[in-house]
């Protein structure tokens, strides 16, 4: 066994962490638990938490030497994530998010595509998951298309070469020739990177069979601000790279623009402003919301939609929130840039 896990490549695990005293020690573990036989270690990029989660990490790091704390005092996923790589000893680099879980084959799946298809990045599924009624309603609607557009590491997709990936696994002489995360990047840093990997002339792979859990936001505040900040610099990265954004990206501005245009259409009806045939012919208007309207009731309520009417409802407001908080903040990013826009749903502002 020990000559078999010297001929295979260590492995550094890198993690972002601010304010995640609930969920770091369950990722924390399932790193530790990989099956992986060669080295491995874990770099924690610790940002200014204001909650226990230094000390969790504290606890954490006493208990196993693999365990490296880096402090990340600029908050920002992608920096926290570029010092902790370049903190790194091994040849493959192991993106995980503080909220995610790995299953205890995943290194060795991952490793074994990266080996089999020459990619620089792999990826799986998401497969999100919830503790309390209110995020297992957002968990069905991240496992849902109609929630997050369709992404094949949301709902699954044939396995070969992907736009993106979840997480990844690296070739970490890719991370260096690219240079690593661009750190004007608050949000969408990982769909940026894969972009500049693949224009480096590499691949990105896709292995359905890779599936990592993911704990999503545990409040409707916090499920607002991220999906907000998210789709601001989603908009930031359309001005950025205009022309290589999948559709998918613009369903939900299309819906909070339809929704702004009928509200006006509605006041202007009322107050006698528009009638006659203009009205009748701007009436169409009203079909988009209604189709959106239709179709959440559908997928909410229909025999797939729980056992329990309580959930059902839940799911019912969760998609809409996701949709407009994402589409309005994409307007906003499109319109002004991202900014100094935070995700204030991991800072706690």
């Amino acid at each position: 066994m020990a000559q078999q896990a010297s001929s295979l490549p260590g492995v550094s695990y890198v993690i972002p962490v601010l304010n995640e005293a609930a969920y770091i020690e369950t990722a924390v573990r399932s790193v530790l638990g990989q099956d992986w036989v060669g080295e491995k270690e874990l770099i924690l990029a610790l940002g200014p938490s204001t909650d226990a989660t230094d000390a969790v990490v504290e606890k954490l790091a006493k208990e196993d030497a693999r365990i490296v704390v880096v402090r990340n005092p600029a908050t920002d996923i992608p920096v926290g994530l570029n010092l902790a790589i370049r903190a790194s000893r091994f040849p493959i680099v192991v993106r995980v998010d503080a909220h995610s879980e790995l299953e205890p084959n995943y290194t060795e799946r991952a490793i074994a595509d990266l080996e089999r298809t020459g990619a620089a990045n792999v990826g799986g599924v998401m497969k999100a998951r919830g503790r309390t009624p209110f995020q297992s309603a957002v968990a069905r609607a991240y496992n849902s298309r109609f929630g997050l557009g369709g992404g094949s590491y949301h709902g699954g997709a044939e396995e070969g070469p992907a736009e993106s990936a979840y997480l990844g696994v690296f070739r970490r002489e890719v991370l260096d020739e690219v240079d690593l995360f661009d750190e004007t990047i608050r949000r969408g840093e990982d769909w940026e990177l894969n972009l500049r990997i693949r224009a480096a002339g590499h691949s990105v792979w896709f292995d359905p069979t890779l599936e990592v859990t993911y704990w999503p936001r545990e409040s409707w505040t916090k499920l607002v601000r991220q999906f907000s900040a998210t789709g601001t610099w989603r908009g930031e990265l359309v001005r950025r790279y205009r022309g290589r954004n999948p559709w998918r990206f613009f369903a939900p501005p299309v819906l909070v623009l339809a929704l702004a245009l009928c509200l006006v259409l509605a006041l202007l009806q009322l107050t006698g402003v528009v009638r006659g045939w203009p009205s009748i012919v701007l009436s169409l208007l009203y079909l988009a919301p209604a189709l959106y309207l239709a179709a959440l009731t559908l997928i909410s309520f229909g025999r797939s939609g729980g056992t329990r009417w309580r959930d059902r409802w839940r799911f019912f407001y969760v998609l809409p929130t996701m949709h407009l908080s994402w589409g309005a903040g994409f307007i906003g990013g499109l319109l002004r840039g991202a900014r100094d826009t935070v995700d204030t749903s991991r800072t706690g502002i």
